[in-house]
């Protein structure tokens, strides 16, 4: 099974249904469910979803969401390892840093899906977008 990291901005497209691109999100989301592809999270997107849907629903909505979320993705780890490595690394972003670096420590990713895939250049793994991932993979 093909395992994924999955970046913020694709879980709030599917949130927030940011049209056009809400859709693909949906697909990505969906083959997790039906165990196509294994779909990870780290911790840092948890706490900026939560963070940003709380802006538009009430603290239970937003728990039910991210729980709902957490039945059909896994977690990854960020240690101490994955932050000496984002702080010292040469992306411009160190929330990107720590996604990317999450992911390359687990040992078993091998692609990012987000749709700022220029913020990702310095990465080891593959990184598509939504859109493009779904016609690699069809």
């Amino acid at each position: 099974m093909k395992k994924v990291l999955i970046d913020t901005d694709v879980l709030l497209d599917f949130f927030f249904d940011r049209q056009p691109f809400s859709l693909d999100s949906a697909k990505i989301l969906s083959l997790c469910e039906l165990n196509k592809i294994q779909g990870f999270i780290t911790p840092v997107i948890y706490s900026n979803m939560y963070y940003l849907l709380r802006k538009v629903a009430s603290h239970e909505k937003v728990i039910e969401k991210l729980n709902k979320l957490l039945t059909i993705t896994d977690v990854l780890i960020i240690d101490k390892a994955v932050v000496y490595k984002s702080l010292n690394s040469k992306f411009k972003d160190f929330e990107d840093a720590l996604q990317n670096y999450a992911a390359e420590n687990s040992n078993s990713i091998n692609v990012i899906l987000t749709r700022n895939t220029k913020d990702f250049k310095n990465s080891k793994l593959g990184v598509f977008t939504p859109d493009n991932y779904l016609k690699l993979i069809k």
